[in-house]
């Protein structure tokens, strides 16, 4: 089903995305979404199949535009280094501005149906794509090791940066994600070992 876009869409998918964090995927009524979003329970209908439907449709969205986002935003740099350093940036900066999304993506989208895991995996390849190229990257340019194991370095990558998201979570935002960027990256650049090993 093409999904109709505009103002409504636009603000049940927010609307979505604030109810689903307060209350939990199982208990986001879709009623509860419609008086978020200021619409009439059978409005969601006319662009949403269901709340799965939702669901997925939010994740396509804000991982559509933070994908885009960061293909634009790395374009503008030359080195590997840097575009890993904007990417770490990128990713920490958009789930720190909404703690909401930060939730949904970090706790509730992990706990859905095998087949909407199916879906939300689907929708995530964009990202993981993104984090292929820019490791194979490294890679070319002679600043990763051509040993590196392309898929491993990727998990890796995704882990890392997804397990700082979500312990800023569970913390209920206590600190800043941005300001973990430049640790993170010399993490992942240098490793456990120093440079003087």
């Amino acid at each position: 089903m093409s999904k109709k876009r505009g103002q409504k869409y636009d603000r049940i998918i927010e609307a979505a995305v604030t109810v689903i964090a307060k209350y939990g995927f199982h208990q986001a009524q879709v009623a509860k979404i419609a008086k978020e979003a200021g619409v009439a329970d059978g409005t969601i209908y006319l662009y949403f199949k269901n709340k799965e439907d939702i669901l997925i449709s939010l994740f396509e969205e804000k991982m559509g535009a933070f994908v885009a986002e960061s293909r634009r935003k790395i374009g503008l740099e030359q080195t590997a280094k840097e575009k890993l350093r904007v990417l770490v940036h990128a990713h920490f900066t958009q789930l720190e501005a909404d703690f909401h999304l930060a939730v949904v993506t970090q706790l509730e989208l992990r706990q859905s149906k095998p087949e909407l895991r199916l879906k939300i995996n689907h929708v995530l390849k964009g990202y993981l794509s993104l984090l292929d190229e820019l490791i194979q990257e490294g890679k070319d340019s002679g600043l990763f090791s051509s040993e590196l194991d392309r898929l491993l370095a990727r998990q890796m990558v995704f882990g890392t940066l997804d397990e700082v998201v979500s312990n800023w979570v569970m913390a209920e935002g206590k600190f800043s994600l941005a300001k973990q960027t430049e640790k993170v990256q010399k993490m992942l650049l240098d490793g456990l070992v120093g440079k003087a090993t």
